[in-house]
């Protein structure tokens, strides 16, 4: 009776395919100790012999602890911030001087670009989101899938910015290191993303000239100073998966809300809501009842679950009557109670 041994595929790790070695081998075993009264048992209750070959054939998943994350920080020349399994490096377009109905962006308020790896069957999966000019585009591009990796969008975020930037979405699934050296490739030949640490300045960090004790009151949640802007991220209550990963706040699976003060408790906002389709009309309908901009609504992933669609907005005014609109615009959603 010849035996039985399971294939193995390239992407296994290391203790998927000893699994697959250890279903081969028991089931070798059963077939040639067990006599024909046992064999035809065993025909007799097929479930139970594929249920165990199939439990030992899984691959198992890779952990943070499986991946040398120093390499990846050098690949990329960058640091990551790291949120349980997933690093997630900043890509901040701070060459770029971009204006919107007069008022100077800062890149912690719209052109904060990011690449956010997590563990996944013994390699990793990347999403990430490219902040570009027009001319940027098609280069880094053509860098990005020559290595391949995917494009999952490119669109506008906000609306008469000079210089127009564009935003493009990018996934992979590989070894994590040679993914980082093919974004920070892609960038460095075809943008003038700044990969250099900032220049170190004496001096405290940007305030933000905001009441933060009442946005946060308005918005039902804390928010962070980053770089002159005060910053909500806002989880869905049920994060949507893309190739069965969750795809958390780290991975760009929350709602991101931006105040930069502009003047007198005045404040511009941008950012983006994550919806699912029959939640866009209710919430863009109570965005311009507080006379909120939207700006753009589209997808930034390909085979999320469940569909999911992203809807920036734009507005310019009283910080806190703006954080009592977008509060209610949340609140027409699934978010996660605070």
């Amino acid at each position: 009776m010849s035996c039985y041994h399971p294939a193995t595929s390239e992407n296994l790790s290391t203790l998927g395919r000893a699994a697959s070695c250890i279903a081969g081998s028991l089931l070798c075993a059963v077939q040639n100790n067990l006599g024909r009264k046992k064999e035809k048992a065993m025909k007799q209750h097929p479930l139970t012999l594929f249920a165990l070959g199939a439990a030992l054939l899984l691959p198992l998943p890779a952990h943070a602890a499986d991946i040398d994350w120093k390499k990846v920080d050098a690949a990329l020349g960058k640091t990551a911030a790291v949120s349980g399994e997933v690093h997630r490096y900043g890509l901040p377009r701070s060459d770029l001087r971009v204006t919107l109905d007069g008022i100077a962006i800062k890149p912690a308020l719209a052109l904060g670009g990011w690449v956010a790896f997590a563990p996944m069957h013994g390699e990793a999966m990347v999403m990430g989101d490219l902040v570009l000019l027009d001319t940027e585009i098609t280069p880094v591009m053509s860098k990005l899938l020559d290595s391949g990796l995917d494009i999952t969008a490119i669109h506008n975020h906000i609306l008469r910015a000079a210089p127009a930037t564009f935003y493009m979405h990018v996934a992979g699934h590989g070894d994590p290191e040679k993914m980082a050296a093919s974004i920070r490739a892609a960038l460095s030949s075809g943008s003038k993303t700044p990969f250099d640490p900032p220049a170190t300045t004496a001096g405290p960090a940007p305030t933000v000239d905001l009441d933060t004790a009442k946005l946060d009151e308005a918005m039902g949640a804390k928010g962070t100073a980053n770089g002159g802007v005060y910053q909500f991220g806002i989880p869905r209550r049920d994060p949507a998966t893309e190739s069965g990963m969750q795809v958390s706040g780290a991975l760009g699976g929350a709602n991101a809300i931006n105040f930069q003060p502009t003047d007198s408790g005045k404040a511009a906002i941008t950012g983006d809501f994550l919806v699912t389709g029959d939640e866009v009309n209710p919430l863009i309908r109570v965005l311009r009842a507080s006379d909120i901009e939207v700006t753009a609504i589209h997808s930034h992933m390909l085979d999320e679950q469940p569909r999911m669609f992203f809807i920036h907005f734009w507005a310019n005014d009283d910080a806190v009557k703006l954080a009592r609109g977008i509060r209610a615009a949340l609140d027409k959603t699934a978010v996660a109670q605070h």
